[in-house]
């Protein structure tokens, strides 16, 4: 599992790198080629617009490592500072920004991200605006409740005895301890956010034509599943392929943080 997925991570990695300084040409149209099967010159086979698939499969890899790992970096920081917060702080405050945190669970993250990036508009800086207006929610629960247990411990306690800020005490004695938990947490966010990012786009919402995206990709090989089966095979097993090895990466992480014995040290 651990092998598995470090060799897929690492061979999308490279091939974005690889992609990415040999120049390819994922928007490249030949109508002289359109829906060829995989061959020696197109390995994954064509398009309906003679794009070269791998081309754009390894471009689309890129776009949604991008989005992820913004997504993930802001929301992280979102998240983690509300409820750090709210946690150390408690009384009124908390309440106040639980229940805002409450109705942004009440509604699935996805139909929110599709609301917010049809009232924002297509294009990747929606994309990732909608997307992070959903997905701090998580990290905030999940400090916020590891924080009212951090914060009756005995060396927050005496860190304010010692005349600590609050703001000491939340960066210096509190967040280090959450690191592990919340590092695991974005693990498994990252694919959720990959599929997220896919999802709207299949839906039109996000990346647009002619940048290659996997959602995209996948809705425009629908129509053709029946004369080019190759098509959407090469595009959702691609993505099957590092959604699993980063699901897998998480559940590697988890082990070897030990995130639960940790916390009840």
């Amino acid at each position: 599992m651990k092998t598995f997925s470090l060799l897929t991570l690492a061979f999308w990695l490279l091939a974005v790198l690889v992609a990415h300084y040999a120049g390819q040409a994922p928007n490249h149209i030949d109508l002289d080629a359109i829906l060829q099967w995989p061959s020696a010159r197109h390995w994954l086979g064509t398009d309906d617009l003679g794009r070269d698939i791998l081309a754009r499969v390894i471009h689309g890899v890129e776009v949604s490592f991008l989005v992820t790992v913004v997504v993930t970096a802001v929301t992280m920081l979102i998240g983690i500072s509300i409820g750090v917060f709210a946690g150390y702080h408690g009384g009124r405050l908390d309440q106040v920004l639980m229940q805002i945190t409450s109705i942004f669970l009440a509604f699935p993250g996805i139909l929110l991200a599709i609301a917010f990036a049809a009232v924002l508009g297509a294009g990747i800086n929606n994309l990732i605006l909608a997307l992070c207006l959903t997905g701090w929610v998580t990290y905030a629960r999940l400090s916020r409740g590891q924080t009212l247990v951090l914060r009756e411990r005995l060396h927050v306690l005496a860190a304010e005895s010692l005349g600590a800020s609050a703001w000491r005490v939340m960066l210096r004695h509190i967040l280090p301890l959450l690191i592990s938990i919340l590092l695991v947490e974005a693990a498994y966010s990252m694919a959720s956010v990959m599929i997220a990012e896919a999802s709207l786009s299949f839906l039109g919402l996000g990346i647009q034509a002619p940048e290659a995206s996997w959602g995209a990709m996948l809705r425009d090989a629908v129509r053709f599943m029946l004369v080019a089966p190759h098509y959407v095979l090469a595009v959702g097993l691609c993505m099957m392929s590092l959604i699993l090895a980063i699901n897998l990466g998480g559940d590697v992480l988890r082990d070897k943080l030990d995130v639960r014995s940790e916390m009840q040290l």
